[in-house]
């Protein structure tokens, strides 16, 4: 009963959305992709395998972001108080989160500007935001209404605090100034003049008469009569702890734990290769997580000698903010317009049957992913150089090859004519490997610039790449081209294009600026290749839609060409693949983590 409930809360956490609007897609979509360990994989696919199927290799486990709720705009600020989470818009709006479920509650209006700081008071009871519209506003969080707006500031406000007994708010500002308001008169009466934009303001829990704020790279520590209470020192972020007898403050790529009685280093990490924007603490103060560019590192710092105990990638953008909503949740937004909901403890993987042909796992990101089911596989070439054949129908890694191909972009891979063909682009050349015999077959010089996609034809030894304004094919065999469009000649749409599809010579790709698919057959033998309609392809009745590589601009999934709805999505946590492939069967996709995924799609009904 306790796995029942475990597994089917996770499931519906991931899937909430969705399932919102319909619930049936708990059984058509949602249990055939629940992770392979899970016990309602297991017990589906034992007692229910006539009615659904289980897809043939899916994640391990759950993973540790169980929830992503996407925003129409940008946000750059995040505060918590307990299962409620406050949001700041670049569209002025402030939305109201649940923090269990990731569904929207409510929405603030009232600024002119983006909402950059928000802060609960600790009752909850109010919510103070600053924003771009240089005014600081004070919200009833019982009503939603404005009680008071706060307005001297000359710039934008970029960060605010209340303090612990609600009397006094503290702002920051671009304008190099710290204004201290009056609650109840909304009157400003101190104001601080910093030589630096003020980045950040934030009252000690102890002791409502003393903030902090760092301008500069530096912290200051006042009183509220604006009085500076000790020497200014280097930091580029600081939080206190719940209670406040703690405080880490980073500096750079290092982060220390000080008390803040007597100042003393408790304990002091290090960050590598980034520096630290963000920190808090856990409501227990036992762990602190920092976020440094697109990535959140959780440490446990009960011991002298801290120890990390979570690495979180998900987001693909710097993150801006982040807090804790729980003793084991996390809460964190990112340029990439998505707020995720961590789950600290959670193994992202279980143990997963041993291959009978062991292969080291793949672990370095998926550059491409070819799809070619009547041979029974499909092929992921990654970043280190390493290409990886699949068995589809086990799920299971066949065999893997080395290539020179390491930290090259494009690259791809593909069974042709009965060889195993690695093509990747470095220095203005495009090299052809056979990847099996482990020998370079030709290189091929590149006159149009660097080549920013490349592809093997599904049949035929043909290479397609697109290089600046142009698409070119090159013989896989002679290394000459075999056809060529230019946007000055036949080929309007050639720029800030991504490959979609190749069938044999014909070749379709998205426009990025137009948002259409442009294709062409580069198969017309004794003259240029002859622009299509995306109606000449040769579509099923369910066409595969998404899946651009690199932009990840579409959630990869199933589409019905003749009422134009979509059957079938990837979840939240499996749909940022950087590459995927749909034949009408099979549904494959390869992700930065270097896991390969792979779903039996002939179930879908509709």
């Amino acid at each position: 009963m306790c796995q029942w409930t475990n597994d089917s809360q996770r499931l519906i956490l991931e899937h909430f959305d969705v399932i919102c609007s319909s619930p049936s897609y708990i059984y058509d979509f949602a249990l055939p992709i629940c992770p392979s360990s899970s016990w309602l994989h297991q017990y589906y696919s034992a007692e229910f395998s006539h009615e659904i199927k289980v897809v043939k290799r899916v994640s391990a486990g759950w993973g540790i972001c169980f929830r992503t709720a996407s925003l129409d705009t940008y946000s750059s600020s995040l505060t918590c108080w307990k299962d409620t989470v406050a949001v700041g818009l670049d569209s002025s709006c402030i939305i109201i989160l649940n923090a269990i479920t990731g569904t929207q509650m409510t929405t603030l209006s009232g600024h002119a500007g983006s909402v950059h700081s928000l802060v609960f008071s600790p009752d909850g009871i109010l919510l103070v935001s600053g924003s771009g519209d240089e005014t600081v506003k004070l919200w009833d969080m019982q009503t939603g209404g404005v009680i008071k707006t706060f307005m001297g500031h000359t710039e934008r406000v970029s960060s605010v605090s209340i303090s612990a007994d609600c009397t006094t708010i503290a702002s920051g500002s671009d304008d190099r100034t710290i204004c201290l308001w009056d609650v109840l008169t909304g009157e400003s009466h101190h104001i601080i003049q910093q030589n630096d934009d003020v980045r950040y303001v934030c009252f000690s829990p102890l002791d409502s008469r003393q903030f902090i704020s760092i301008s500069g790279n530096k912290i200051w520590q006042w009183d509220t009569s604006c009085q500076q209470i000790a020497p200014e020192y280097d930091g580029s972020c600081i939080a206190f702890s719940l209670d406040g007898t703690q405080f880490v403050v980073s500096k750079g790529s290092t982060a220390e734990v000080q008390s803040s009685y007597s100042k003393e280093v408790i304990t002091k990490f290090h960050i590598v290769n980034e520096d630290i924007y963000h920190c808090c603490f856990s409501p227990d103060n036992r762990v602190v997580a920092l976020a440094a560019g697109g990535t959140i590192y959780v440490w446990d710092i009960t011991n002298p000698d801290p120890h990390l105990l979570e690495t979180f990638t998900a987001h693909t953008t710097h993150i801006y903010s982040l807090a804790f909503s729980s003793l084991s949740s996390l809460i964190s937004i990112s340029g990439d317009r998505s707020v995720k909901f961590w789950q600290i403890g959670a193994s992202p993987t279980d143990p997963v049957p041993a291959d009978p042909k062991p292969t080291p796992l793949a672990s370095a990101p998926v550059k491409s992913i070819n799809l070619q089911a009547k041979d029974g596989i499909t092929i992921s070439s990654h970043s280190d150089g390493v290409v990886r054949i699949w068995d589809i129908s086990t799920g299971l890694c066949k065999a893997s090859f080395q290539t020179p191909a390491k930290d090259s972009h494009p690259m791809d891979t593909r069974l042709t004519d009965g060889r195993l063909v690695t093509v990747w682009c470095a220095d203005k050349k495009i090299y052809i490997w056979d990847t099996e015999k482990g020998e370079l077959l030709r290189t091929v010089e590149i006159h149009r610039g660097n080549v920013w996609d490349l592809r093997i034809s599904g049949d035929g030894p043909t290479v397609f790449g697109i290089c600046w304004e142009s698409i070119c094919a090159w013989s896989i065999w002679t290394g000459e081209i075999v056809g060529e469009v230019t946007e000055e000649g036949n080929g309007p749409g050639v720029t800030y294009l991504l490959f979609l599809t190749i069938d044999g010579l014909r070749v379709w790709g998205w426009n990025l600026s137009c948002h259409q698919v442009i294709g062409w057959d580069f198969g017309i033998l004794g003259s240029s290749p002859v622009q299509l309609s995306e109606t000449s392809r040769n579509k099923p009745h369910l066409d595969f839609i998404g899946g651009i590589r690199e932009q990840k601009i579409l959630i990869p999934g199933v589409q019905d060409t003749v009422t134009g709805k979509v059957v079938f999505q990837l979840p939240e946590r499996l749909a940022m693949c950087s590459d995927a492939q749909w034949d009408g069967q099979y549904l494959v996709a390869g992700y930065d983590s270097g896991e390969v995924l792979i779903l039996e799609c002939n179930y879908i009904s509709y």
